[in-house]
């Protein structure tokens, strides 16, 4: 016996993989738009340092967080693509910022920026240290950075070295820096337990967002799609983007 799907469900889906200018205009919401321009991400360039980064005048989003707090899964769940973001099997191995392009082909509008995860202690110590200062200069002199998502796995909340990112980032947030947490892997707390560490973190964070996340229910994935378009595309005038000729010590473990 077949069953006939649910009509809207299949159409919803579809139209997420499809050129949003070929939908209906009534099927252009803000949630499809936005998940059509993230599923146009593409590998752009990789970076060991940052003299190595090319210099952008598009929207840049950098996502950051400890290691295995799901950062590879949650930008290859938000574009809609499976192995766009590597995610090492040995904690520590990613040492590059890695560049992602978002726009139709032939024409690039923002960029998505993953860089390494911190916290892995099996890293050598020299390789931290330079991670730090890597880090912490990219956080505060990257000029068309305008938003920073940090993950965080809810069942720790904000370690010690997330705080000290948040210390890093604080002066550039407070001209006008975009920030989110996105507590991932949220399919692993209750109700009660995702409203808990909620409020818990939205005081930590000093005024940035903060978002549950699961890539295995998709919850928050709409939601936080839709603010990254907001992000890239700002109605008005243009976010200002602070820069610093030095960075601020970065006193945490960055993984190389």
């Amino acid at each position: 016996m077949t069953t006939t799907p649910p009509p809207h469900a299949p159409k919803a889906a579809a139209d997420r993989h499809r050129p949003v200018a070929s939908l209906p205009a009534g099927r252009r919401t803000p949630a499809v738009i936005a998940a059509g321009w993230l599923h146009t991400a593409r590998f752009l360039t990789t970076a060991p340092q940052l003299h190595h980064l090319p210099a952008l005048d598009v929207p840049e989003i950098a996502f950051v967080g400890r290691s295995n707090a799901g950062k590879s899964t949650c930008i290859n769940t938000l574009t809609q693509q499976k192995q766009l973001a590597y995610a090492s099997k040995k904690p520590g191995r990613t040492q590059h910022i890695n560049l992602f392009s978002l726009g139709k082909q032939g024409f690039t509008d923002a960029v998505l920026a993953d860089l390494p995860g911190y916290g892995y202690a099996a890293v050598p110590k020299q390789d931290k240290i330079r991670w730090q200062q890597v880090m912490a200069n990219y956080l505060v002199t990257r000029e068309n950075l305008v938003g920073i998502v940090l993950l965080c796995d809810p069942r720790h909340g904000l370690t010690e070295l997330d705080e000290i990112l948040l210390d890093v980032i604080r002066p550039r947030v407070e001209t006008g820096l975009k920030f989110l947490v996105l507590l991932t892997k949220a399919d692993k707390l209750t109700r009660a337990e995702g409203a808990k560490v909620l409020s818990i973190v939205r005081l930590q964070a000093g005024g940035g967002e903060v978002k549950l996340f699961s890539a295995l229910k998709k919850q928050g994935v709409d939601e936080t799609s839709q603010l990254l378009w907001q992000w890239a595309h700002p109605t008005g005038a243009a976010a200002t983007m602070p820069t610093s000729p030095q960075a601020p010590a970065f006193d945490g473990e960055i993984d190389a």
